[in-house]
C-alpha cells in the first residue's frame, strides 16, 4: 500500500532500466560529504539517502557515517542497489537499504544528522516530505537536495540535440499515456523556495558546484536514454523516437570521435538545517 502523498506514476516510471541507470548516472562526488559535514559540524552518525534509486549517492558515505541507509521506493531500483551492497567488502556493514516514501521514513524522530535527496526530491510531495525530513533530522541535522544540469557540458550542437530530445520524448508521452498514469515533477529551480517557505529550518541556501567524469560517446548517449521520459516512451513500444535517437547518437559519435574525455558536471544543492 503506497502512503498517501506518494505517486504510483512516479514511482512506476523507473520501473525496468535499473542497470542502464546505474551503468551511465554520475555518482555523488566526494564534495557532498564534505559540505554537509562541514554544515553539520562534525561527523555525522546517521545519514539518511531518501530516493537512493541504485545507491549512486548513497555508498558515497560508507566511511564517512556511522550508520547509512538507502530509502527507495521502487523494487527494481532497490535490488539493484542491494545487489551492489553484496558484492561491496568494506564498508558494507555500515549501508543499508529498504524499501520505503519519503513522507513515512522508518527513522525514530530526531534520530538523523543528514538526509540527502540525490536526483530525486523532485518526484516527491514536497510538503509531507519537508515535514517528514523534519521530524527525523535532529537539531542541527542537515537536509540537502541535489542535482546534476542535463545535458552534461560538452558542444553546442551536441546539446542542442540532446534538448530536442527530450522535449519531444515529453510531448510523447503527453499523447501516448492517460493523464492519470503521467508522472508528476515538481520544478527543481523551486526546492530553496519550498524550503525556505516550510518554516522548519532555521537556515536555508542554494549551493552551486562542479564535478569532472570521465565520459565517451557510449556514456553519453547512454545518459540521455537513462532519462525516464525516453525510457517511458520506450518502454510503451513507441518506435517514434528512434529516429531522434539515432541522430543524436550520430551527433555524439561524431563528436567524441572515439576519445575518452573529462566532462564538467555541474550541481545545485539546496539545503535546509534544521
Amino acid at each position: 500500500m503506497i502512503p498517501s502523498g506518494n505517486s504510483k506514476p512516479n514511482i512506476d516510471r523507473f520501473l525496468g532500466y535499473q542497470d542502464e541507470y546505474d551503468r551511465y548516472r554520475p555518482e555523488a562526488p566526494p564534495l557532498v560529504i564534505e559540505l554537509l559535514s562541514n554544515y553539520l559540524g562534525r561527523r555525522p552518525a546517521v545519514v539518511a539517502d531518501i530516493g537512493c534509486g541504485t545507491g549512486l549517492s548513497t555508498f558515497l558515505w560508507k566511511d564517512a557515517a556511522d550508520s547509512v541507509t538507502g530509502v527507495e521506493p521502487n523494487p527494481d531500483m532497490l535490488g539493484k542497489a542491494q545487489e551492489k551492497l553484496n558484492r561491496l567488502h568494506n564498508g558494507a556493514q555500515v549501508l543499508s537499504f529498504v524499501q520505503g516514501y519519503s513522507n513515512q521514513l522508518p527513522f525514530a524522530s530526531e534520530g538523523v544528522d543528514i538526509i540527502t535527496c540525490s536526483q530525486s526530491f523532485h518526484w516527491m510531495d514536497p510538503a509531507s516530505t519537508l515535514q517528514e525530513i523534519s521530524r527525523c533530522l535532529r537539531p542541527g541535522g542537515v537536509f540537502a537536495a541535489y542535482d546534476c544540469d542535463w545535458p552534461l557540458v560538452l558542444q553546442p550542437a551536441v546539446e542542442a540535440r540532446y534538448n530536442r530530445l527530450i522535449a519531444t520524448s515529453d510531448a510523447l508521452l503527453a499523447g501516448l499515456q492517460p493523464v492519470a498514469d503521467q508522472a508528476r515533477k515538481w520544478d527543481k529551480e523551486g526546492h530553496l523556495g519550498r524550503i525556505k517557505a516550510s518554516g522548519l529550518f532555521s537556515y536555508a541556501r542554494e549551493i552551486v558546484f562542479h564535478n569532472t567524469e570521465s565520459c565517451d560517446a557510449r556514456r553519453y548517449i547512454g545518459l540521455a536514454l537513462s532519462q525516464g521520459g525516453i525510457q517511458s516512451v520506450l518502454k510503451l513500444g513507441s518506435a517514434s523516437l528512434e529516429q531522434e535517437i539515432a541522430e543524436f547518437s550520430a551527433e555524439v559519435e561524431d563528436y567524441f570521435q572515439d576519445r575518452t574525455l573529462q566532462v564538467l558536471i555541474s550541481y545545485r544543492m539546496r539545503i535546509g538545517v534544521k
